[in-house]
């Protein structure tokens, strides 16, 4: 830059680039610009071809066929023979593609991100069982609880002293009755529990037209509301703790899942999850709005925002929302079973739906 030539002496680089309205990198093209340097030359203790073809051969070598490059190059030393390192081993199979595994075992599986979304009750259900302690050291009740998505609201639970399949099925049998499910219309989202995933338990969903969701393994963020939830339940300010027995615990879930269901719900606007899965929104939000309105008529001055109106639930509630998936766009997609259930035995834990 002339003007940079011509400069007075003591005045910096900074303050002239400043008068010239000019960024600061734009005084130092010198420290920019690199000079043009010879072609760089090959490192010296690089493999000549015939040492890479030499190394090639010992990997290839039929002794060789079940051992890995450390092993082959552990044998050549013993042998007296150095070709490379063993780095240089695992660098040339892999230029070649050949470093993969060859074992008989299963690849690696990469499980889909679950996205639903759900805008109406009875489109969505999720699912968990969380352990309840007994006074007996190392004994554990199970509860099973179904919780609608959209509404928060306890559709049906269960508790057992075991955790399999068959009580999931009986669940879900009596659950999905009660509450008429039409084929075709519910996602089911769960973990990748064994009870979830038992061939007869996904074939009564797929009988009863039901679709499957499923977390990703270990990631429990995947089933936010279900663990929201039981951190909820022992939480809560009269939860024993520990139970005598199943019919103590049933009756204290009963009283809980009564009182969850008719409370207001923070993430629900203050109503409560029967509101929303019993459509009674509409009246409920009238009646609030209208004490509203009433009260900014008495008294304007405290409402400096001017005229109040009644917070709602949110339109749709979603898992993983960012890139989430319609209920009824993973319906169309996912192809209901038609295996007939195995019948639900006698003698099964009551259901409260």
């Amino acid at each position: 830059m002339s003007v940079m030539a011509a400069a007075p002496a003591g005045l910096s680089k900074g303050r002239i680039c400043q008068a010239l309205g000019q960024p600061r990198h734009r005084c130092y093209p010198d420290r920019r610009r690199r000079k043009a340097t010879a072609p760089a030359r090959a490192p010296a203790r690089r493999l000549t071809a015939e040492q890479d073809q030499a190394v090639l051969a010992a990997l290839h070598d039929e002794r060789f066929i079940d051992a890995s490059p450390r092993q082959v190059h552990a044998q050549l030393l013993s042998d007296g023979i150095v070709l490379a390192s063993v780095s240089t081993f695992y660098r040339r199979l892999r230029a070649l593609g050949q470093s993969t595994a060859r074992r008989l075992q299963r690849p690696p599986q990469r499980h889909a991100r679950p996205q639903l979304t759900a805008t109406a009750p009875q489109q969505v259900w999720t699912w968990d069982i969380t352990k309840l302690p007994t006074f007996s050291r190392g004994v554990y009740l199970n509860l099973y609880l179904i919780l609608d998505l959209y509404s928060r609201y306890v559709v049906g639970w269960m508790i057992s002293t075991k955790e399999n399949a068959g009580l999931a099925k009986h669940l879900f049998t009596r659950t999905l009755t009660a509450h008429a499910i039409a084929r075709e219309s519910l996602v089911v989202h769960q973990d990748r529990g064994s009870p979830m995933t038992a061939h007869s338990f996904t074939e009564l969903l797929g009988a009863m037209g039901v679709a499957r969701s499923y977390s990703r393994p270990r990631v429990s963020n995947d089933n936010p509301f279900s663990e929201s939830h039981f951190k909820t339940l022992k939480y809560t300010a009269d939860y024993p703790g520990r139970f005598e027995d199943a019919e103590q615990a049933r009756q204290w879930v009963r009283r809980f899942v009564t009182h969850y269901n008719d409370r207001p719900h923070e993430g629900l606007a203050l109503f409560t999850p029967a509101d929303l899965f019993h459509d009674r929104v509409p009246t409920v939000a009238a009646v609030r709005q209208q004490a509203l309105t009433e009260h900014y008529t008495r008294h304007p001055e405290r409402y400096v925002k001017g005229a109040p109106t009644v917070a709602l639930p949110p339109a749709a509630v979603h898992i993983n929302p960012d890139l989430a998936m319609h209920a009824s766009q993973l319906l169309a997609t996912s192809g209901a079973l038609t295996i007939v259930p195995t019948p639900v035995d006698t003698g099964l834990p009551e259901v409260v739906t």
